[in-house]
């Protein structure tokens, strides 16, 4: 036995033979994956914004130049901007504004890239961190990676990105802390409204109310405390509530096409976006509104009907209400798929998510985002062939989507608990993965 262990011992310490090559070299860490890709594309788009790289189209950087350095101006002073229109977001966004003032060695603009690029980084490395979890997986990191960089230089050139961070900190955290998805999601609905979305998919119970109740104090301790503070700080309600049909959204299709049938409507900057206006913009607006009110009832029926939750549900609902709104929303800018990006990610992050193509069409319709804007916006304001193609495609992955998303959680927490209702066990991958098991909502 005492022979046999050391010859053991020599062999593998013996080089290989002539015959037998090197020794095989271990795989690279899949975390040091992620970072190979993220690392080039994050500096391309540092290159972008700080014009080293110059993509065409228009600069995408003027936002953060003009308006947001004209806001913080503003903003410094003690009080929000009340005779601006282009300012129709909650009072929390002012801290996003106010940012860059933590790098004062730097220039506005750099200094608001930076603190994007470290968003960035920050949601990186919480995708990263969850993925290597029990029951999780790097594919929301992937996700991420890819979005960001499809979007293009938009991405570091909005505070978008910065409200992101905090949905992906919400949903990651509600996991396991019903209060903290509550903290973090009212703090965000008061930065730009949308985080609050992210509520939806808690389970019934003791959840719901730790969480809601969570986000209800924040978000309103934070409104008061800037109403207070602040003169001005809710005029954004009546700059939001006047804003027309977008020329990238699923409504304008209809005026787009209707500018080659004649009608005489014009495509000017109206209340800080690119809009339509002219006869029967206001049809077209109300319309997309009840979309997005019947969006609103679908959601409430799903919460009533559903019976069912798992690991995912709470990020497999929040996805689906934040594409509802989006798609249904009479504004579709650019940076709104850092939104669907983000909550896409978290989704996939889980083994036994069943989000994974609904995800791919996000990051296809990214893509398409940057085509339509910067690199060819002139086309779609001109209303042409190819910017109306490119809204089709754009829109169509974005209804696809969102009918795909809606379907999965219908089947998954409703359809699927009716059939064990009765006793019998549903033919779906979700019966196989054990970190998508269905639980009853007072296990959770």
């Amino acid at each position: 036995m005492a022979g046999t262990g050391t010859g053991t011992r020599t062999s593998a310490a013996t080089p290989p033979s002539p015959g037998e090559g090197p020794p095989a070299r271990r795989p690279a860490p899949p975390e040091l994956r992620v970072l190979a890709l993220w690392a080039p594309t994050r500096a391309l788009l540092l290159l972008c914004v700080f014009h080293v790289v110059v993509l065409p189209g228009p600069d995408v950087t003027s936002d953060v130049s003009f308006i947001y350095q004209g806001w913080y101006e503003i903003l410094r002073t003690g009080t929000f901007p009340l005779d601006d229109v282009t300012w129709q977001y909650p009072p929390a966004a002012a801290l996003a504004v106010l940012g860059p003032a933590a790098l004062p060695f730097l220039g506005y603009p750099a200094a608001f890239f930076l603190l994007s690029f470290l968003a960035d980084a920050v949601v990186t490395g919480l995708l990263l961190y969850a993925g290597g979890r029990p029951g999780r997986t790097l594919r929301g990191a992937w996700v991420w990676t890819a979005g960001v960089a499809l979007l293009g230089p938009t991405a570091y050139a909005r505070y978008d990105l910065m409200v992101t961070a905090v949905a992906v900190a919400a949903l990651l955290a509600g996991a396991r802390r019903a209060r903290a998805l509550g903290v973090l999601a009212g703090f965000g609905a008061v930065v730009k409204v949308w985080p609050v979305l992210l509520l939806v998919g808690t389970p019934r119970g003791r959840a719901t109310r730790r969480s809601w109740g969570a986000a209800a104090v924040t978000a309103g301790a934070v409104t008061l405390l800037f109403v207070v503070a602040m003169p001005g700080a809710l005029a954004f309600l009546t700059f939001q509530r006047d804003r027309g049909t977008e020329v990238e959204s699923l409504g304008a299709l209809v005026l787009h096409v209707a500018r080659h049938l004649g009608w005489p409507g014009t495509v000017q900057l109206n209340y800080g976006s690119v809009e339509f206006l002219g006869p029967y913009v206001p049809l077209v607006s109300a319309a997309a509104q009840a979309l997005s009110v019947a969006a609103f009832g679908w959601l409430l029926l799903w919460r009533i009907r559903a019976r069912v939750w798992s690991a995912t549900t709470p990020a497999d609902a929040a996805f689906a209400a934040v594409l509802l709104f989006t798609t249904t929303s009479r504004v579709i800018s650019p940076q709104y798929m850092l939104w669907l990006v983000g909550v896409a990610a978290v989704c996939v992050a889980y083994r036994g998510s069943m989000m994974a193509w609904p995800a791919g069409l996000v990051l296809a319709a990214t893509f398409v985002t940057f085509l339509e804007f910067p690199v060819w916006f002139s086309h779609v304001v001109a209303s042409d062939a190819l910017g109306i193609a490119l809204l089709v495609v754009r829109n169509g992955l974005l209804v696809a989507s969102t009918v795909l998303a809606c379907r999965v959680l219908w089947r998954q927490t409703v359809t699927e608990a009716g059939v064990t209702a009765r006793g019998l066990r549903p033919r779906t991958p979700a019966n196989r993965r054990s970190a998508a098991r269905p639980q009853s909502p007072d296990r959770l």
